[in-house]
């Protein structure tokens, strides 16, 4: 594949899928509809807020921790799953230059336009290591990336992962396992379970940049689907439900609403106070973690924390690997 390449196209749900989510019980919506270019940027801006403890955090373990995985696991190939901006896998991949000729970066992402950007980026930092970029969603466009060849480092950060709900992270450490062979890893980054407040906070930011992400989707919505959501009709909320362990993001109306999505063929009617969920956020402890890597045939191998237990990295192998 020539280094300027994209493997792939942006995949989207179909109007049909759309609808069978805004009819579930509360409505929802796939959170890949969050990334476009636009809400790729501005989720960029989110993880530079005081609030939004998650990126400093993972960036300090992976300043201080960067090197030994390297050494450890030692890659031919770190492939980065949502990989954004790559900002955090440049890290691995300064340490993976100091390994010498012949290591590759494959980053794979949602967002074509973005991907390309941070792509070409690393092409100006590493032009000694191969870029390739994939477009694809990781929830089912893994297969996108083949198998792994020698010893291949599976990157997923941010604790993206908290987005799945129990049967989709089953489903996607699974797929994870099947692309994993001897001497290949899977780095996952993991956020905690800890306060109300803090995690609160995290997603609803006084800047107001979470809002407008959260917004943006509605935009997205309209765009692709031909709906008529009308964005000043809907607030942005935040909540932490303990029970499940997890963050959920909701649209909630301020009135009462009727939207019609023109490319599904579907009439929607919400009462003020109603809302539709645009995404969970799981929290985990290494012990839920451990359970549900033992689940799918993969093993926890090295835990790395920071001092207030906010965020882990996660350096996992395949059983018996």
């Amino acid at each position: 594949m020539p280094d300027d390449s994209i493997a792939g196209v942006a995949v989207t749900d179909t109007a049909a899928e759309l609808r069978e989510w805004l009819q579930r019980d509360p409505p929802q919506v796939p959170p890949r509809y969050f990334y476009d270019e636009h809400g790729s940027e501005l989720f960029e801006k989110i993880t530079h807020t005081d609030e939004y403890y998650p990126t400093r955090t993972e960036l300090g373990l992976l300043e201080r921790y960067a090197g030994e995985i390297i050494d450890d696991t030692d890659p031919m190939v770190v492939a980065e799953l949502g990989s954004g901006s790559s900002r955090k896998t440049r890290l691995l991949l300064d340490a993976l230059s100091l390994k010498g000729p012949g290591r590759r970066c494959t980053v794979f992402d949602i967002s074509g336009d973005f991907l390309g950007k941070s792509a070409g980026a690393l092409r100006e930092l590493y032009p000694e290591m191969h870029v390739d970029a994939v477009v694809g969603d990781f929830t089912r466009d893994l297969g996108r990336l083949g198998s792994g060849g020698a010893r291949r480092m599976l990157v997923f950060l941010a604790g993206t992962i908290g987005n799945l709900n129990e049967v989709e992270s089953a489903a996607f450490l699974s797929e994870i396992a099947g692309l994993t062979g001897v001497g290949d890893s899977f780095l996952l980054g993991v956020d905690l379970v800890k306060s109300r407040g803090v995690l609160e906070a995290a997603y609803d930011d006084a800047q107001g940049f979470t809002a407008a992400f959260n917004i943006n989707m509605l935009r997205v919505l309209n765009e692709e689907f031909g709906a008529n959501f009308d964005l000043s009709d809907w607030r942005h909320r935040a909540t932490w439900n303990e029970d499940s362990a997890r963050v959920e993001i909701w649209l909630d109306a301020v009135k009462d609403v009727d939207v019609y999505v023109k490319a599904a063929g579907f009439h929607m009617h919400l009462k003020e106070g109603e809302g539709i969920r645009t995404e969970i956020s799981c929290k985990y402890t290494s012990e839920s973690l451990r359970a549900r890597l033992a689940v799918a045939g993969l093993r926890l191998d090295r835990w790395m924390t920071d001092p207030e237990d906010l965020f882990a990295l996660a350096l996992i192998r395949k059983e018996g690997a």
